[in-house]
């Protein structure tokens, strides 16, 4: 499983972070931006191309950053084949059922709102949850 990674600047040092996080448990990391802290860049330039490539792989996995992650996921879901979830801290059973119930492809991260441990505590959870396969949420992913 290859793992996506954007963010704009809000999200910047906690990309950098969880890359090194994931990297060390040997992930592979494909790295989509911004690879330099801008404080005037804008996140869609990140997230879409990260999206993009999320959602033409049946397997592979994205996690986005920004502020509050909520206009990165906007972003993410206007590309056909991404299911982008919010998380932003509090209860990590929302990581499983975004997973086991939605077949979530993509984690967008409120930066604001974690530490580094947190996101890394988060993405593992998420990444090691497998989508239930029950016939009523594959009918229901069918209707988007």
């Amino acid at each position: 499983m290859k793992i996506h990674l954007a963010t704009d600047h809000a999200g910047f040092e906690l990309k950098e972070s969880l890359k090194a996080y994931l990297l060390a448990h040997n992930y592979e990391v494909f790295d989509h931006g911004n690879i330099k802290l801008d404080e005037n860049d804008d996140y869609p330039d990140f997230i879409t191309p990260c999206a993009h490539a999320v959602s033409i792989s049946e397997s592979d996995k994205a996690v986005i950053f920004g502020g509050s992650g909520e206009g990165e996921a906007m972003c993410a879901n206007r590309i056909p084949g991404a299911r982008a979830v919010v998380y932003y801290g509090g209860n990590k059973d929302i990581l499983k059922f975004s997973r086991e119930h939605n077949d979530a492809n993509i984690l967008s991260i409120g930066a604001r709102f974690m530490t580094g441990e947190e996101v890394n505590e988060a993405v593992n959870i998420w990444l090691n949850t497998e989508f239930s396969g029950e016939e009523r949420h594959i009918r229901r992913l069918g209707k988007f």
